[in-house]
């Protein structure tokens, strides 16, 4: 599977959609009607609430034009659909042992969807570019801050396969 540009899992892809959705929809008209209540109560330039809602509302405009470009640079690829299951491709999830045995289970998803805390890795991130490619009992060097680091691919895995199924 090639992976270009901007590679992004459907449900990283839904999770942005969600949370433009959510700007959109729900956030900036509560700002609106806030700002349009304080912009009735007379003098503006000490009215915090006029103040803050217009700084929150630029906020939000950006995040959704943010958001909105991210959304149409993005190409959704579902790691289920991978054809080769032996190597570490967009969308795997790879246990890795480090020089100390102190394992490590990373997906490597796009990076608008990255969470370290979580295990998500950017696609572009130097760890995920190191192990891309990789098979089981692969040793890949990352070069870190706090230095180089040599890790052993132990497992990879992706998600199963849909069945299609015809009505």
């Amino acid at each position: 599977m090639n992976v270009e540009g901007n590679p992004i899992t459907p449900s990283g892809m839904a999770a942005m959609r969600a949370r433009y959705d959510h700007l959109l929809g729900t956030e900036r008209p509560q700002i609106v009607e806030i700002v349009s209540w304080a912009a009735g109560n007379g003098d503006r330039s000490e009215n915090g609430d006029y103040l803050y809602g217009r700084k929150r509302m630029r906020e939000i405009d950006r995040e959704l034009s943010f958001i909105a470009r991210r959304m149409k640079a993005a190409r959704v690829i579902d790691p289920a659909g991978q054809l080769d299951r032996t190597r570490a491709l967009f969308g795997a999830t790879v246990e890795i042992a480090g020089d100390d045995d102190n394992r490590r289970v990373l997906t490597l998803v796009g990076d608008d969807e990255q969470d370290a805390t979580a295990g998500l890795i950017g696609w572009t991130a130097p760890i995920a570019i190191a192990l891309r490619g990789a098979k089981i009992g692969d040793l890949r060097r990352v070069r870190l801050p706090s230095g180089q680091k040599e890790w052993e691919v132990i497992a990879i895995s992706y998600p199963p396969k849909t069945p299609i199924t015809v009505a």
